[in-house]
């Protein structure tokens, strides 16, 4: 599943609604399984509530298959996120993407209470740990309790620590592992992973693909030569600048990525050469 970014026009940083419809479309046509948009990597917290639902419906459309869509239903409050959970059923989509409460460092009771007001919409919901941004750390034993109320089916662990998968799986043996950081792909993958919600694949969506088919299936022999290949970029997708990277990168392979609203401003010196020097050596390589 794509973490898709959004591309804005050069002039006025519009929204280009049909160019993301048809990046979506070449994405599932290269191999990947569905999308995810509105999240981090789509910029979200940058969109008007006009464009961050007509976001959703222009993947749905393109997708073909709401299954194939999990919108990011992030939001400060407890009732927005509810509310963007219900734009999703109603455009098709087949789960969303949860944060904790991101407005402040919450205890479990609260977390629970967000997880379950979400969840009061129906729809499948994947939770996601990113307590590097909202300060809330998603521990196995709170998302074992998440998944005994029954409202989470799985997690997007971006903790960084491939040492959770274990603990996950020891007390939730029925709670979805997915990949949440690209550079710690193969490592969660052999420690159980069933998904990946990905950011390189935007930019060489065949490659990232063939890499996590290798993985999850077990076949080292492959997927170890073409993770290291792939590591100078994917370790991208953990820092700061994720999303500039992977517009960047984009560029570089021949599918526009173009500029981000600010707060993002454009890579400049060694962030940008690095960046550059990585995606360049892959696009030599053959990657795509």
């Amino acid at each position: 599943m794509v973490a898709t970014a959004l591309p804005f026009r050069d002039d006025d940083l519009t929204v280009d609604h049909d160019a993301y419809a048809a990046h979506v479309r070449w994405l599932l046509d290269n191999g990947c399984d569905g999308v995810v948009p509105n999240g981090s990597l789509g910029e979200y917290q940058a969109l008007t509530d006009e464009e961050r639902a007509r976001v959703v419906r222009s993947a749905v459309e393109a997708a073909g298959d709401g299954a194939r869509v999990m919108p990011g239903v992030a939001a400060y409050g407890s009732a927005e996120a509810r509310r963007w959970t219900e734009q999703a059923a109603e455009a098709g989509c087949g789960s969303v993407l949860l944060l904790p409460p991101n407005a402040y460092k919450c205890d479990a009771s609260a977390v629970r209470a967000h997880y379950a007001e979400v969840a009061g919409v129906g729809l499948p919901v994947v939770a996601y740990n990113n307590p590097h941004d909202t300060k809330v750390d998603l521990t196995a034993d709170l998302l074992a309790a998440l998944h005994g109320d029954g409202h989470i089916v799985a997690v997007k662990e971006f903790s960084g620590d491939v040492r959770r998968a274990y603990e996950i799986a020891e007390r939730s043996p029925e709670l979805d592992l997915l990949i949440g950081a690209d550079d710690v792909l193969l490592e969660l993958a052999v420690a159980g992973a069933v998904g990946w919600v990905a950011g390189y694949p935007n930019a060489f969506p065949a490659s990232c693909t063939e890499l996590y088919r290798a993985a999850v299936t077990g076949d080292l022999e492959r997927a170890l030569p073409l993770y290291r290949a792939l590591h100078p970029l994917l370790r991208w997708d953990s820092k700061t600048e994720f999303v500039q990277s992977i517009k960047l990168s984009m560029d570089i392979a021949g599918r526009r990525g173009g500029p981000c609203r600010p707060p993002r401003s454009p890579l400049a010196g060694i962030t940008e050469a690095e960046v550059r020097a990585a995606t360049e050596k892959a696009v030599a390589d053959g990657r795509h």
